[in-house]
């Protein structure tokens, strides 16, 4: 005979309540813990127009085919099986087109209901580096502002979400508990990795100019609490490297411990792998530091950075408002004919002109 439950509707929802508190819990307590409950992640790259987004991205996705122009926003997922007869974990990945000008447009992949597992994948174009920091600036910023806007909206009955200062600790955890830089970094309140691309023509680079760009990520990682590695796209090995990177973020994968700082190599540097002292001050060319009245130690290596590598000019950001005449998305078909219907509303503009001005005069 079926046993008859004598507990009231209140005392199961207070049941599973409680359950649910220790659930919430329990996830508080790290990375860790998150990866072995978690089976659904979200990855977002964002960086460098034209700067290799979609060839890491399909290269961790194995998929052989040409990469295209990113149009906005994109959306992608890839699944991963954890073992024989269980459930494929799956990874959302959304990767951001046209660099820094379509940065808004991150609000749409970090939302409240994933904002405890989404990480950045930041990808800077090694070749341009006049654009890198403006680059990494802007569309961190944005990234930014977006978590901390998800993190201070109020609760839903029911719905956990940890606050920004959780969300820093759980980065702080990838640092070793007597690092002696915990207390001088502003972790990113998501996991972040940075990638640089086009090595092939970046080591082709002035020593100099190469030691100032590597030590500048390197001390950006660490002031984030990123992992840092270079790649290209004819390197078969480094790709292999900076697929398991993304893997590690999308799927909890193995991500690796080697470890290279040689400007004359791929770096290659896990968060929490690094120190200040290791990376030393600013490299300084023609540079007097102490004619720099920065703020903050990151305004202090942006200066002595943008020395060395001027900021380009955004005259031409600026013009290029209008997204039908950038020339990534262009369409030569469609654009003739946009063309023509451009030309036909001028004159029709000019006609229109002519008929006021007449008007006025016969008045």
């Amino acid at each position: 005979m079926p046993k008859i439950s004598t507990d009231t509707l209140w005392d199961l929802a207070a049941a599973a309540a409680e359950l649910r508190t220790r659930e919430d819990n329990d996830n508080d307590d790290g990375a860790e813990e998150d990866a072995a409950v978690v089976s659904e992640r979200t990855v977002l790259f964002l960086g460098s127009k034209a700067g290799g987004k979609t060839t890491i991205l399909l290269r961790c996705l194995d998929r052989d085919e040409a990469p295209k122009p990113t149009l906005a926003l994109e959306y992608t997922f890839g699944r991963r099986a954890k073992g024989h007869n269980t459930p494929k974990d799956i990874a959302h990945l959304w990767e951001l087109g046209g660099g820094t000008s379509l940065s808004d447009l991150v609000q749409i992949p970090i939302t409240p209901v994933n904002v405890r597992t989404v990480s950045v994948v930041l990808v800077l174009d090694l070749s341009k580096p006049s654009a890198l920091w403006d680059t990494m600036e802007k569309l961190l910023q944005a990234a930014l502002i977006q978590v901390e806007k998800v993190c201070a909206l109020p609760q839903r009955p029911g719905e956990s979400r940890a606050s920004k200062h959780q969300q820093q600790n759980r980065v702080l955890r990838s640092l070793p508990k007597d690092h002696p830089d915990r207390e001088l970094i502003s972790p990113f309140p998501v996991p972040l990795l940075l990638i640089g691309t086009k090595f092939d023509i970046f080591q082709d680079f002035e020593s100099e100019k190469r030691k100032v760009i590597c030590k500048t990520l390197r001390f950006l990682a660490h002031y984030y609490g990123a992992s840092l590695i270079f790649t290209s796209s004819k390197s078969e090995t480094m790709m292999s490297k900076a697929k398991s990177f993304v893997s590690y973020l999308a799927f909890g994968t193995e991500r690796g411990k080697s470890i290279s700082t040689d400007t004359s190599k791929p770096l290659v540097i896990p968060a929490g792998m690094d120190s200040l002292s290791q990376i030393g001050s600013p490299p300084a060319i023609d540079v007097d530091i102490g004619t720099l009245h920065a703020r903050n130690p990151l305004d202090l290596w942006k200066k002595v950075f943008e020395r060395v590598f001027p900021a380009e000019s955004t005259k031409e950001h600026r013009e290029l408002k209008d997204p039908a005449k950038d020339p990534q998305y262009s369409e030569p078909l469609i654009d003739s004919m946009r063309a023509q219907k451009d030309q036909e509303l001028e004159l029709y503009k000019r006609e229109q002109t002519k008929s006021w001005k007449g008007l006025s005069l016969d008045t």
